[in-house]
C-alpha cells in the first residue's frame, strides 16, 4: 500500500440511493477501494436536496455502513455529486497580456485565467461551480491543449462555464457539514462518472457519456480531447418506474421489481407469450401482467430520453457519426436489458456500457464494477486529479490503512433467487381458477411477489 497518497472520498447523493467511497491510489497508480457504504434515498428528487432531514439521515446510514466496512477509517472530508435541471452551461472566452513576456508560461498565469472567469456575469440565483478550459491560444497560435512552457505576450482560452441554483447548492452544502462532514468540492455528475468508465481514447476519439441515474439522466460530450457540451435531463429510471406503476396499477416497489427483473428497453424483443404473475392485494384476485407490455411502456419512456441526448448531440454538431467513439451507457438505468440496440437505434452512434473498473485495481467485489457506482468512483479520481495538479490541500494521511477483507472478491457469491413467477400464455389458458392464492409475507419487498402453489379447482 502506498501511505504517501491521500485518502480521498466520493459522497453520491442520488434519487435513489446514497453511496460513500474511500479510495487510495496505489504504487500502480490505480485505485484500491479502503470503504464502501450505501444507503436508501428519500429526501432528494430529481437530483436535488428537498427534504435536509431525510437526506442526513440517510448520509449518516451510508457513513456508517463505509466505517462497518473498513473501522481503520477516519472521514472528514467528501468530494460530493452535483446534478438535477437546475444545472446550466455556457461557452466563454478569456484572455490576459503577460507582465513577464521573456519567461515561459506557468501554471499560475492558466490559474489566474482560470479564476478571472468566476468574475463572469451569470443571472441572479445562480452560482458558477465549474469552469473548465477548453483549448488555449498563445499569441497567433491556436488549439493548444496545453500552454505551460511556451513563450508569448498574450495566453487566452475557451472556457467551459456550469453553474447551478444558489439554492440547490446550499441544500447540498448544509446536509453534507449537517452530516458531520465537509464539502472539499461539488463536483458535476457527468464529470465524475465521465472519468472513471472513459480512457484518454475515448476523449481522442469523441465521446457522449450518457450516466442514466434514479432521478436524472446526465450527459457529457467529449470530442478532439475536450469537454464539448454538459447537460441534464430531468427523466431517468424513477419516471420509468412511476410509468410501470401507473401504466400497470402495480405498487411502486412491484414496478421497481419488474424493470430490474424483466424489464426491457426494446418491446420486439420481449416474449409475446410471457406473463408475471402479481399476487392480489389483501383478497384481490392475482394480475397476469404481460412481458410484452412492460417492455412498451418502458420503451416509450427510454427513447424520450434518447432523443434528448440526440438534440444535445445536434445542438453542438457532434450528432451524424461525429463522434467515433460513440456513446458509453453508464449509471444504474444503464443496466436495462437491449439498452444498447434502442441507443444505437434512435442516436444512430455506436454504444456500449460503461463500467467503473477503468481505473480500479483488481480484486474487489464484484458490486463496485456496477455502472450504478461510476459517479462515486468519479469523484475520488477528481479528487486524484486535484492532488496531482496541487489545486487544494490535502492531509497525507500516513495511517497504514489496509483493503479490508469484506471488499475483496470473494471465490463464489451466490445469485439471488428470481422473486417473481414468470408463466406462459398456455398456462394461462389451462388455469380453470385462482383459489388459496397469497403471498408469503417474510422480508419486506420479496415477500409481496411470493405465491403458494396454484390449486386448480
Amino acid at each position: 500500500m502506498n501511505s504517501e497518497q491521500p485518502i480521498i472520498v466520493g459522497l453520491d447523493i442520488g434519487t435513489t440511493k446514497i453511496a460513500v467511497i474511500a479510495g487510495r491510489k496505489n504504487e500502480y497508480g490505480k485505485l484500491e477501494i479502503l470503504g464502501f457504504g450505501k444507503a436508501n434515498s428519500n429526501g432528494v428528487k430529481h437530483g436535488q436536496v428537498l427534504n435536509i432531514d431525510e437526506t442526513i439521515k440517510a448520509i449518516r446510514t451510508a457513513l456508517d455502513n463505509c466505517f462497518a466496512s473498513n473501522p481503520d477509517l477516519d472521514i472528514s472530508e467528501v468530494y460530493v455529486g452535483i446534478a438535477g435541471h437546475h444545472i446550466k452551461s455556457l461557452q466563454t472566452r478569456g484572455d490576459i497580456v503577460r507582465q513577464r513576456t521573456d519567461e515561459e508560461i506557468t501554471q499560475r498565469e492558466i490559474d489566474q485565467l482560470i479564476d478571472d472567469q468566476y468574475k463572469t456575469y451569470i443571472p441572479a440565483g445562480d452560482q458558477i461551480i465549474d469552469v473548465i478550459p477548453q483549448e488555449f491560444t498563445v499569441d497567433n497560435f491556436q488549439n493548444i491543449p496545453n500552454p505551460i512552457g511556451y513563450g508569448g505576450v498574450k495566453i487566452g482560452a475557451n472556457f467551459h462555464i456550469i453553474t447551478g441554483d444558489k439554492n440547490a447548492i446550499r441544500n447540498i452544502n448544509r446536509s453534507v457539514e449537517k452530516s458531520g462532514l465537509r464539502t472539499k468540492d461539488l463536483v458535476l455528475q457527468p464529470l465524475a462518472s465521465s472519468s472513471a468508465v472513459m480512457g484518454q481514447e475515448d476523449v481522442e476519439a469523441g465521446v457522449a457519456i450518457v450516466d442514466i441515474g434514479g432521478g436524472t439522466t446526465d450527459l457529457a460530450v467529449f470530442y478532439e480531447g475536450i469537454l464539448k457540451h454538459t447537460a441534464v435531463i430531468p427523466f431517468a429510471g424513477e419516471n420509468i418506474t412511476n410509468d410501470i406503476k401507473t401504466g400497470l396499477g402495480v405498487l411502486k416497489t412491484q414496478a421497481e421489481q419488474m424493470k430490474v427483473q424483466f424489464g426491457s428497453a426494446l418491446a420486439n424483443e420481449a416474449k409475446a407469450n410471457a406473463y408475471i404473475t402479481i399476487p392480489g392485494l389483501r383478497g384481490m384476485p392475482a394480475k397476469e401482467i404481460s412481458v410484452k407490455n412492460l417492455a412498451n411502456i418502458i420503451q416509450a419512456r427510454m427513447s424520450e430520453i434518447m432523443d434528448f441526448v440526440t438534440y444535445h448531440l445536434k445542438q453542438v454538431g457532434l450528432d451524424n457519426k461525429a463522434l467515433n467513439g460513440g456513446i458509453i451507457l453508464t449509471g444504474g438505468g444503464s443496466q436495462l436489458k437491449h439498452l444498447i440496440q434502442l441507443t444505437e437505434y434512435v442516436t444512430g452512434l455506436n454504444a456500449r456500457i460503461g463500467y467503473p473498473n477503468e481505473h480500479l485495481a483488481g480484486g474487489h467485489i464484484e458490486e463496485l464494477s456496477k455502472p450504478t457506482y461510476s459517479t462515486c468512483i468519479g469523484l475520488i479520481l477528481k479528487g486524484y486529479d486535484d492532488y496531482e495538479h496541487n489545486r487544494k490541500e490535502f492531509d497525507k494521511d500516513f495511517r497504514k490503512v489496509d483493503v479490508p477483507e469484506g471488499l475483496k472478491k470473494a471465490a463464489e457469491e451466490e445469485m439471488p433467487e428470481p422473486v417473481i413467477d414468470v408463466i406462459t400464455a398456455d398456462k394461462v389458458r389451462n388455469r380453470k381458477g385462482l383459489s388459496n392464492f397469497w403471498g408469503k409475507f417474510k422480508d419486506g419487498i420479496i415477500d409481496l411477489f411470493k405465491e403458494e402453489e396454484d390449486k386448480h379447482l
